[in-house]
């Protein structure tokens, strides 16, 4: 399933989620009312009902109301902070960039691999240290504030392969904008839950002490029991709520993830892996239920009822119809054996390979959008050779290692971003050195000339990857400083008096990207306009592209032509070149784009390709400034 078809799966949830909450709130309000009115709506001598039992069950009402709505929203402002505060909660540890443990060093890898493949930033990456089950989760508001965590039994228990598996998982969480709805979720079920913990307050602090006063005890003790009481129904409501919204997620997550790498194995082996060992997939920390509808696998016992998940055999079936559940028995077995006896992979291997730089597949007819995925060339005829899946791990290593570790470090990580902005030409260079030196002091001028040698080096294909690596270091950057480099891109962008794409690119992705992570709850929501109301903006954002990708302006118009004829078919439109000064108008219609529904994005995403695919040729140059227009309208690159 494509990105696109994802975000109307999201809505249909989103309603599915609503209306649960509402019956478990209508639940919950009759069930305090009942008891509320049995407690405290009689008259302590004759038993009689009093005369204000509906203003008391009014009041009551709308106490729980209340209580409900300021919970849900005290939780989700305590998560505004975006991924970073959700796995922190749980008690996860930041993976240091510049860790030593092989194990941590191969997680960094296979994240950083997967982002620059999918053409996302890095993800901060967290662990579960005293975590042995196998497990992990994504969370954010959106990928430039995502964090993806894992598990200790991850690291000790996976293959690279299988590890590859439960990353490019999560990476469709994130590209699919899974994410936000899930921490809508934490927020509302805490606001159910929270009553139990009310409920025992009241007991504690308030059965004692009305019991001294007025020997009124007996009733408080009640209202208590009955908040803990109505807790367990929020419990229930809430188990059911992860449910019914996260199931069908996590399959379509595990058909990305096969998408994403192209080979069943990794993720097949890993759920095998859950199923044989003893720890599974189990959460030993206090509040997993909070995040059980996020994580790769249960975070307790499968119950039928109440699983977030489809049953293991079910998933692995999906990935390998053949298997059959006493397969695994001879896998545990297998598993047993001395290590040195053990094969590599006990079940049937299908090509693999690193991740690689994401294309635009095969000229029409055009694949779906999916969140990184090839697959679906495979089954029009298209070619699928597995070096694709290789570039992006060889552009990983590809890039000198001063540079990867200096992007590793938020101050050397600015310096890398400003040498990626410098020109070629020494005198201008000379005049950009003096900008750096007036906006961050002679220090960071100095650091920047340090590395522009090797930065000048890369190839053409390695400069947005670059800046994918140092992103998670910038983040960390005050946001005074952060805004100081983003003014200062724009300045050095300028300085020539002209704007070169690749640094066009580099400077409005890192604005799209930093400035969210700044402000993660602020990520536009899906929009609702249709294409026909974003004509002209379409009409200048295809032209863009097309006169970029092109060797004259004829062909450029014809590939102009083939975009209108996929966005607005049979209309008859006149092509006419963007002006010199593109980029103001072009961000306009840029953020005219992002309020288009989902099947209208991909309508334009799908008619940027067509204008891409004319020359038969995708260049460095297109496939950069179609990574800026995904960002900019929140949908992923295309396969």
């Amino acid at each position: 399933m494509d990105f696109f078809a994802q975000q109307a799966r999201v809505r249909g949830s989103s309603r599915r989620l609503v209306m649960l909450f509402v019956l478990a709130v209508i639940a919950i309000v009759a069930t305090i009312d009942v008891v509320v009115w049995f407690a405290l709506g009689r008259h302590p001598v004759d038993g009689e009902p009093v005369a204000s039992n509906l203003l008391l069950l009014l009041v009551s009402s709308v106490v729980v109301l209340a209580g409900i709505g300021l919970s849900s929203l005290f939780r989700i402002m305590s998560l505004s902070g975006g991924g970073k505060k959700v796995v922190e909660s749980v008690g996860a540890v930041p993976v240091l960039s510049d860790t030593s443990d092989p194990k941590l060093r191969q997680l960094r890898n296979v994240i950083e691999e997967v982002a620059i493949a999918a053409g996302a930033p890095v993800p901060d990456i967290y662990l579960l240290a005293d975590e042995p089950g196998i497990n992990a989760f994504a969370a954010g508001y959106s990928a430039s504030d995502a964090a993806v965590c894992v598990t200790q039994g991850c690291l000790d228990n996976l293959s690279r392969d299988e590890l590859q598996g439960v990353i490019a998982h999560e990476f469709s969480h994130v590209l699919n904008g899974d994410m936000r709805l899930n921490i809508r979720l934490m927020g509302l079920l805490f606001g159910i839950l929270v009553l139990a913990i009310v409920g025992r307050r009241v007991i504690w602090f308030g059965g004692g002490r009305s019991s001294r006063r007025d020997g009124g005890g007996g009733q408080v003790w009640m209202i208590g029991l009955a908040l803990i009481a109505v807790g367990y129904i929020g419990y229930f409501f809430a188990r059911l709520i992860q449910a019914a919204v996260a199931r069908s997620r996590e399959s379509l997550a595990d058909a990305s993830a096969v998408q994403f790498t192209r080979q069943t194995d990794g993720i097949a082996g890993a759920l095998k892996k859950i199923a044989i060992l003893s720890e599974g997939s189990e959460l030993q920390v206090a509040n997993k239920q909070e995040v059980a509808h996020m994580l790769f696998g249960e975070a307790g016992t499968f119950n039928a009822l109440f699983a977030t998940h489809p049953p293991l055999l079910q998933r692995i079936r999906a990935l390998e119809p053949g298997f059959r559940e006493e397969d695994l028995a001879r896998l545990a077995a297998a598993l047993q054996q001395p290590a040195e006896a053990v094969p590599e992979a006990s079940v049937k291997r299908t090509p693999s390979g690193h991740f690689g730089m994401p294309g635009l597949g095969v000229p029409p007819p055009l694949p779906a959008v999916l969140a990184g995925a090839v697959l679906a060339q495979a089954a029009s005829g298209g070619t699928t050779d597995s070096t694709r899946f290789q570039r992006a791990a060889a552009v990983r290593q590809a890039i000198p290692a001063m540079l990867t570790t200096a992007a590793q470090q938020s101050e050397s990580a600015l310096a890398v971003v400003l040498a990626l902005a410098l020109s070629n030409q020494a005198g201008l260079q000379a005049t950009q050195r003096r900008m750096i030196a007036d906006a961050f002091g002679d220090d960071v001028q100095q650091a920047v000339q340090a590395v522009a040698a090797e930065v000048n080096a890369l190839s053409p294909e390695s400069r947005l990857p670059l800046a994918a690596l140092a992103f998670p270091a910038l983040k960390q950057l005050p946001e005074g400083r952060q805004r100081t480099l983003l003014e200062t891109l724009d300045a050095l962008v300028r300085a020539d008096g002209r704007v070169d794409l690749d640094e066009y690119c580099l400077a409005r992705l890192l604005r799209v990207q930093l400035l969210e992570a700044q402000q993660p709850r602020r990520t536009p929501l899906d929009g609702l306009k249709k294409l026909p109301a974003c004509r002209k903006s379409v009409m200048l954002v295809c032209a863009v592209v097309a006169i970029n990708g092109a060797a004259d302006e004829g062909a450029a118009r014809r590939a102009w032509l083939l975009a209108m004829q996929h966005a607005f078919p049979g209309e008859a439109l006149d092509w006419s070149a963007p002006p010199s000064a593109w980029q103001v108008p072009f961000e306009r219609a840029l953020e005219d784009l992002d309020g288009l529904m989902p099947a209208a994005k991909e309508l334009v995403i799908q008619s940027l390709a067509s204008a891409i695919h004319a020359d038969g040729l995708v260049s460095v140059e297109e496939a950069e400034l179609l990574r800026v227009i995904c960002a900019s309208l929140h949908c992923p690159l295309p396969a």
